[in-house]
């Protein structure tokens, strides 16, 4: 026998080994994911500003977007905190702002996660202004 003819009585076992595998191989199981929590109504909530100070509690819709985007730059628990509870934020442009940091932040599951909690038509429209930004 030649070279080449045994090269493909090989290749052709081969191919019928995975055959064989891909065709008595168990099935995968569903994995069963626990059942979500259920979706809370959205609550507005001013009170996250109280977290960077009580200097900053009473700041204006556009301070409060302006210190959204100062805390972008800090890096730690407490910003972190600070954006997420901003999300909350009674004004849509604020929320939207912290949104965006968080997706920029690399955060965007925290983002998702708050979406999914509080439906409704302000979560679609930052998730879709969210989808524009990118």
């Amino acid at each position: 026998m030649n070279a080449l003819v045994i090269v493909l009585l090989i290749i052709i076992a081969i191919a019928i080994c995975v055959g064989l595998y891909a065709w008595l191989s168990p099935e995968r199981k569903e994995i069963e994911l626990p059942e979500p929590p259920p979706n809370e109504p959205w609550k507005p909530d001013t009170a996250w500003t109280a977290q960077a100070g009580e200097e900053f509690a009473t700041l204006s819709e556009a301070a409060r977007c302006d210190l959204v985007f100062a805390v972008a730059d800090l890096h730690d628990e407490r910003a972190d905190g600070l954006l997420v509870h901003a999300l909350d934020d009674p004004s849509e442009a604020v929320a939207l702002a912290a949104a965006h940091v968080l997706e920029k932040r690399g955060a965007s599951e925290r983002v998702r996660a708050h979406v999914k909690r509080h439906p409704g038509a302000r979560a679609e429209r930052i998730e879709e202004t969210l989808s524009l930004l990118q």
